[in-house]
């Protein structure tokens, strides 16, 4: 039999010892997933109490987005969750939360939480849902394109955002111009953008500010009623949220058409809100939870503008109060609650 040309000999090895190689390689990269899948990454989160109806769903969306990029609680993933409103206070909370060495921390909500954090860690990753505060102007990142350090996350710009609420209860009431806005200590920057704005639309503000916790929203509403306040804009925290149910019957009772920054004060009797959509919001934080535990850098990852918002509006609460919404409020709006 014929020896084959030395060319196709030389061929012939080359494919060889290619195959091999490229054998080799899938092991090795199979060993590498393998010890991935194997491995149990800890993260922590600060943020609301998980007690009440919005965050549970936030976090179920958060969770979610892990799963589908390959890290399960219970499996690979161990979660450390940290209520902000702790009665320790949140540098209590933020250093009971850096015991437990996580390679990430989550932080939402306003300020507070995020600075107690970098205060206890300057090394490790931290992904924020910032609200109520600006995180260029304040410092935390160089620009939302390189945010540098080790800090990323998502952004909803509410003080850009205060303006829309009050230009859509200015067209929803056009006669009235007398507006109570109900805020706390979280949201104060917040109040001062709405004001501005009232002010350019030839509006009355009336300033009602909660101060000392627990909070006597009862005597809030009752003042902007005694104050002649013909409408009102509730400014929230994460502390108006755990009583969202009773601001929204109280502005009823008081008869104040009111507008809200959540959707999940519409769903338990408020008139008309105005904001961000937060599962989309928890998406975008569990795509960037992911990216990092995978080995990506924070400072690599621009933070995200959440681009999200709707607006709702619940006719019940409209009849109930014997009012009538303009027709382009309500062709507006994503949702009409019936």
């Amino acid at each position: 039999m014929a020896s084959p040309e030395p060319g196709v000999d030389m061929r012939r090895r080359e494919f060889i010892t290619l195959c091999g190689g490229a054998a080799a390689s899938s092991t090795l990269s199979s060993h590498s997933a393998h010890a991935q899948s194997a491995r149990t990454f800890r993260i922590g989160i600060i943020g609301p109490a998980l007690t009440s109806a919005p965050p549970i769903s936030y976090t179920r969306t958060f969770l979610a987005t892990l799963r589908e990029l390959g890290f399960v609680e219970g499996g690979n993933l161990v979660v450390e969750y940290r209520p902000q409103d702790d009665p320790r206070g949140i540098f209590a909370v933020a250093a009971d939360l850096m015991r437990t060495q996580p390679e990430l921390i989550v932080v939402a909500g306003g300020e507070l939480p995020l600075q107690a954090v970098v205060g206890a860690s300057i090394a490790v990753p931290i992904v924020m849902v910032a609200v109520n505060y600006d995180p260029i102007g304040r410092g935390y990142v160089k620009s939302l394109a390189r945010p540098g350090g080790n800090i990323t996350g998502v952004v909803f710009r509410q003080l850009e955002f205060a303006g829309k609420l009050v230009e859509l209860l200015r067209e929803a009431f056009p006669g009235r111009t007398r507006m109570a806005v109900v805020f706390d200590a979280q949201t104060t920057d917040v109040f001062g953008a709405a004001e501005q704005t009232a002010k350019l639309l030839g509006m009355q503000v009336q300033p009602i500010k909660l101060e000392k916790s627990p909070y006597d929203f009862d005597t809030a509403f009752r003042d902007a009623s005694v104050g002649n306040a013909q409408v009102a804009l509730v400014l929230s925290s994460i502390i108006f949220t755990r009583h969202r149910s009773e601001i929204a019957q109280l502005a009823i009772r008081h008869r104040l058409p009111s507008i809200y920054t959540a959707r999940h004060y519409v769903d338990v009797g408020g008139l008309i809100s105005y904001g961000v959509d937060f599962t989309t919001m928890w998406r975008s934080v569990g795509a960037l939870v992911a990216k990092i535990l995978k080995g990506a850098k924070p400072a690599d990852l621009p933070v995200e503008l959440a681009t999200k918002f709707d607006t709702v509006v619940n006719l019940k609460t409209a009849k109930a109060m014997g009012i009538e919404l303009p027709t382009s409020i309500l062709l507006r709006a994503d949702e009409v609650i019936e």
